[in-house]
């Protein structure tokens, strides 16, 4: 984790106490002089940044995992007369060969159970609508029992948030390009291009640690400190 120096005090005490209260966090080391904190464990990205923002500091998830083993993908609404199109972010990390972590978070819909699934195509010309099937690869090799392209499900309050924290048995490689519908519909529903609440966007690569530590996103190009500033704004983080 990064913080700027306006914001990183000498007592790292307290933001290592928040971080000791977080689930799934393993291991905790600091280094002032980097301003950087070393993080090792299972815990969602979203809870660690909210646990150290707690104490009064900025931060962001700088990287994870090794080089072409992290993911992003910017869910938005293709609804006409949506003056900000963006409802949701997915961040994926692979943690070993078939095991992927997906911290998912969306706002500005309206509440109910929303299904997230990885599409066969990267085709979001059309939204959702034009996405294809199911991503269903190796379905009956691996001895999947339903499509790994089903990542689950997430909840939104009637504040119109809702996050989830997904695990699932994919490589990040396997579904760069291919797209992420987030709906209440089902998951192999005909997709109304004008649904608000039918969220999508392209799975772009996103850095790994040491790959790039200053962009988020190579599709993008934009610093983490630029792209975290945007999302905030946008009441995403």
């Amino acid at each position: 984790m990064v913080s700027p120096p306006s914001t990183f005090g000498t007592d790292l005490d307290d933001v290592k106490g928040a971080l000791g209260k977080v689930d799934g966090i393993a291991k905790i080391e600091a280094n002032l002089k980097d301003q950087l904190f070393y993080i090792e464990g299972t815990a969602a990205p979203s809870s660690i940044v909210s646990a150290i923002e707690a104490t009064g500091r900025d931060a962001i998830l700088r990287g994870s995992g090794k080089s072409n083993s992290a993911g992003v993908c910017i869910l938005e609404t293709h609804a006409n007369g949506v003056s900000d199109p963006v409802r949701g972010l997915a961040r994926m990390v692979q943690v070993s060969d078939s095991r992927t972590l997906v911290d998912l978070t969306v706002r500005g819909v309206s509440p109910g159970t929303y299904h997230a699934t990885i599409r066969e195509t990267g085709d979001i010309s059309r939204g959702a609508a034009s996405t294809g099937g199911i991503w269903d690869a190796v379905k009956q090799l691996a001895g999947f029992s339903q499509p790994r392209g089903m990542f689950g499900t997430l909840e939104v309050g009637k504040d119109g948030r809702g996050s989830a924290f997904l695990d699932r048995p994919v490589s990040v490689w396997e579904i760069i390009g291919r797209s992420m519908v987030v709906s209440k519909q089902q998951q192999e529903g005909a997709f109304q291009t004008e649904d608000r609440d039918t969220l999508v966007g392209v799975i772009a690569r996103s850095a790994g640690v040491w790959d790039n530590d200053k962009t988020v996103c190579s599709c993008s190009g934009k610093t983490v400190w630029q792209e975290r500033k945007e999302q905030v704004g946008k009441g995403m983080l």
